[in-house]
């Protein structure tokens, strides 16, 4: 038979067995929970590029309403047409006048404003 303090470090034993069991079974545990596919980190991860990417949503939104906005404007109206074609070819009406002012100074160096 054994002895009282051989059975006593069995004991012992088993009690620190059960405690380091239980204790590998708790980081098995939270390893899914914290790197895992599903895990903490990777929501912050995809939480991140959801918020960015709503932010370059909302950018093309934007830019969008204007296009859209131009663009009924120009099916609308000649007036629209008329100005974008001055200003982007240099557009001047048949009874019209085209007048351009250069500064002295650009004169004299040999520039003109354009």
């Amino acid at each position: 038979m054994l002895s009282a303090s051989a059975a006593e470090r069995i004991g012992r034993f088993r009690r620190q067995g059960l405690t380091w069991v239980l204790a590998a079974s708790l980081v098995l545990l939270q390893y899914p929970l914290w790197l895992g596919e599903g895990g903490w980190l990777k929501v912050r991860e995809y939480a991140h590029k959801i918020d960015t990417q709503q932010v370059l949503n909302q950018r093309l939104q934007t830019r969008n309403a204007g296009v859209l906005a131009e663009v009924s404007d120009l099916k609308q109206g000649r007036d629209a047409i008329e100005e974008r074609a001055r200003n982007e070819l240099g557009m001047i009406a048949p009874d019209e006048w085209f007048v351009r002012v250069v500064s002295a100074r650009s004169v004299q160096s040999g520039k003109t404003n354009e």
